[in-house]
């Protein structure tokens, strides 16, 4: 799996703080953002079309308060994301609505709770199921 990821200038120091942590542990991780940039709606438009074009991404934007790239990539076909600000979130929305992107918002979330939430993110798994149903409307609606 390749964790791709991005941040604006808000989300641009817990993002490397992230970045450093996931290559520690082996994951293979793809910065789109690996200078400064101030525009989310940027950043979120190329981090969604990468994971659109690797089926077998995960994605992680950060800004200040991960609405606006959330609102932003559920915009994207194929793209389902969810805001989140906890480890159980962060888990749950993997689990049952098949998420294959988070926001977090730097504003709110510190170091090392972003920290336990990506990597719980990173390693859930999809249950499919009975969830599978709400997840094709989810893809139906774009």
């Amino acid at each position: 799996m390749k964790v791709v990821m991005g941040s604006d200038v808000k989300g641009f120091e817990l993002k490397e703080f992230i970045k450093q942590r996931l290559v520690y542990l082996g994951y293979d991780v793809e910065d789109i953002t690996p200078k400064k940039m101030n525009d989310f709606y940027d950043v979120t438009t190329d981090l969604t079309e990468f994971i659109q074009k690797h089926d077998d991404s995960q994605g992680v934007m950060f800004d200040e308060y991960g609405v606006g790239p959330f609102m932003i990539a559920n915009k994207c076909k194929g793209i389902i994301c969810a805001n989140v600000f906890d480890e159980h979130s962060a888990k749950m929305t993997r689990a049952h609505n098949n998420t294959n992107m988070i926001t977090i918002g730097a504003g709110i979330v510190g170091n090392r709770l972003a920290e336990r939430i990506v990597e719980t993110f990173l390693a859930s798994d999809y249950e499919g199921g009975r969830h599978q149903i709400r997840v094709d409307m989810l893809n139906k609606m774009c």
